[in-house]
């Protein structure tokens, strides 16, 4: 249930990976506003917006670890009504955030039976945007090709045999508090997977198998030994793989169940010849100065950690592509981030945006936006084809690079709309 395909990635960074994990932990498994089986939810909604099953699979077995309802993995029309609002900003956030308004935040926030709270919808936004910026990684990097048979297999684990990546980097600044979390969850593994094959065996006996515990009660009631035969033998059935309990559910082709609209998807930001009034200006509303501390105080600690992974990120080494390019590393990262942010609309007055065609290729231009904007039709040569010059580290770069400004583009405009709603 460990995002092990991830971690193996980025493990080519490790510091970044130590940043990357205590984040995921504190977002899903430590105290805030959001329950612990609503945010595996929440996650499962976004990361279906991309059509990532690898993500999508993870959350529906830990969204059960957590006590959750069934029911819900049927789908977004048996979630309660609360829930179910946030399909709206889901859907923007993850294809076109800049039309997030503070009308959005609103309807939201409005008293009824099923508003947010302020301290909730700021937990549930900063869980949508790194799921789906998380979702691009595991496409871009080819996590999700690597699932199941048929996969690339191109990407090669870094980590011996089932062993945590996080104890594996033990050091190169993986915190200690990560480390005997995992070690305990390794220790308490199969416990942790009988305790859930329980769960699921109770699930099915109330979903699915009442009308056979209804004929074995009868028989047991008329005294005959068939019965108790057939228990044995549906008891076995039930406690089969959990894919096999779940398959249905988890493994389904379709993952249309969990999202509304699913043709609703990325368009190309206004061109120049158009109203430029709705671009989002970094001078007007930037992280540092605006969306750090407004995040801070709604959900606390997060802001610190977000902005850990951000700089983290920004400080990764890349001599060598900036060499290769005849610029400076920190030219040549900025490049990157800022035509990520171009594409969702997001300007810096003082960067010539003359220097992205100069500074990136062809390649891997369609490959950072097709990443960054549509990951689901990342297909499995990409990663191999993009810059052939550069090494399997140098591209998990390009793909945190991704991950970090689309995170934070989607983070400054969902912040933004709830500042001017506030106001």
């Amino acid at each position: 249930g460990r995002l092990e395909a991830v971690t193996q990635q980025m493990g080519y960074h490790p510091q970044y990976l130590d940043s990357f994990l205590k984040t995921q932990h504190y977002l899903m498994h430590m105290d805030g506003p959001l329950p612990f089986d609503c945010r595996h939810y929440i996650a499962i909604m976004a990361a279906a917006r991309h059509q990532c099953r690898y993500l999508v699979n993870l959350h529906v077995l830990q969204f059960l670890r957590a006590g959750g309802d069934p029911q819900w993995l049927r789908g977004l029309d048996f979630i309660p009504q609360k829930l179910r609002n946030l399909n709206e900003i889901n859907k923007i956030l993850a294809h076109r955030p800049w039309l997030i308004t503070k009308e959005h935040i609103e309807k939201l926030l409005k008293i009824s039976e099923w508003s947010w709270s302020l301290a909730e919808l700021v937990h549930a936004v900063v869980l949508l945007a790194h799921c789906h910026a998380l979702a691009s990684f595991v496409f871009g990097c080819g996590c999700e090709q690597d699932e199941g048979p048929g996969g690339r297999g191109s990407l090669k684990p870094l980590s011996p045999g089932n062993q945590c990546f996080c104890e594996a980097t033990a050091g190169n600044g993986c915190s200690q508090e990560l480390l005997r979390i995992n070690r305990k969850r390794s220790l308490d593994s199969c416990m942790e997977l009988d305790s859930l094959r329980e769960r699921m065996q109770r699930i099915h006996v109330e979903t699915e198998g009442r009308e056979e515990m209804r004929l074995l009660q009868q028989d047991r009631e008329e005294g005959e030994g068939q019965g108790a035969e057939l228990g044995v033998q549906d008891g076995s059935s039930w406690l089969s793989p959990l894919t096999d309990i779940i398959g249905e559910v988890a493994g389904a082709t379709n993952l249309a169940c969990y999202m509304q609209d699913p043709d609703f998807g990325y368009q190309d930001f206004a061109r120049r010849d158009e109203d430029q009034t709705q671009v989002f200006r970094i001078q007007d509303y930037s992280w540092e100065d605006h969306g750090f501390s407004l995040v801070n105080r709604l959900y606390s600690d997060i802001g610190h950690l977000l902005d850990e992974k951000f700089r983290m990120v920004d400080g990764l080494q890349s001599s060598a592509m900036a060499k290769r390019q005849g610029c400076e590393p920190s030219v040549f990262k900025r490049g990157i981030w800022n035509y990520i942010h171009c594409m969702f609309g997001i300007r810096y007055d003082d960067y010539d945006y003359a220097e992205v065609n100069q500074l990136l290729e062809r390649m891997l231009k369609v490959y950072i936006k097709t990443v960054t904007c549509y990951p689901e039709k990342t297909n499995s040569e990409m990663f191999d084809r993009f810059w052939k010059q550069f090494k399997h580290s140098e591209k998990v770069h390009v793909n945190l690079l991704i991950l970090e400004a689309r995170m934070q583009a989607e983070l400054l405009y969902a912040l933004q709309a709830i500042t001017q709603y506030m106001i």
